[in-house]
């Protein structure tokens, strides 16, 4: 692991975390998945420069999201990772959801480690919570690398080489 100097200098966020576990498959899957959430959430703060922020992750399974995904975006279909904004003025980013299944399927597929996906995604939504994008090129390459350089910062692997810009199916709402 190469951490990047940048990140690893940059003082620590203050961060309000509240990692739920609803799929107990997720803490057979990562050792230490609490701890996993805080330092990738907190390397994705300090890569953007926010000082403090507060959000929820959910770790749960196909069914959760699928319900989630048909009632905020008429989608009848798990996914891998939903992310809801929060619309106060505060320190609130919003809500993450992670879908189990969806993100054991795609690591098997795609030939990646579980917890490094899972990294990844958790990346990901925090990234659309603080407002990144990929509706378009310029925006998409943005975010990934920002993306990038935070899996980077902990050993994982460009999770895009080789594959199209935005290969996520991921959905902000």
């Amino acid at each position: 692991m190469n951490p990047d100097p940048d990140i690893a200098a940059a003082p620590a966020p203050r961060l309000a975390l509240d990692a739920m576990i609803e799929a107990a498959a997720w803490t057979a899957a990562i050792d230490g998945l609490d701890a996993m959430v805080r330092e990738t959430v907190e390397a994705c703060l300090k890569v953007t420069g926010v000082p403090a922020a507060s959000l929820c992750v959910l770790f749960t399974d196909d069914a959760a999201v699928k319900a989630l995904n048909g009632q905020f975006r008429g989608q009848d279909k798990p996914t891998n990772v939903l992310s809801f904004p929060s619309f106060s003025d505060d320190d609130g980013l919003g809500d993450i959801a992670i879908a189990f299944e969806t993100v054991e399927r795609e690591a098997v597929a795609q030939g990646k480690a579980f917890r490094d996906h899972a990294r990844h995604l958790i990346a990901h939504g925090v990234f659309h919570l603080l407002d990144y994008d990929h509706q378009d090129e310029s925006e998409a390459q943005e975010m990934e690398d920002l993306e990038r350089r935070v899996l980077a910062h902990f050993g994982v692997a460009d999770p895009y080489a080789g594959h199209a810009s935005s290969s996520n199916d991921e959905a902000k709402q």
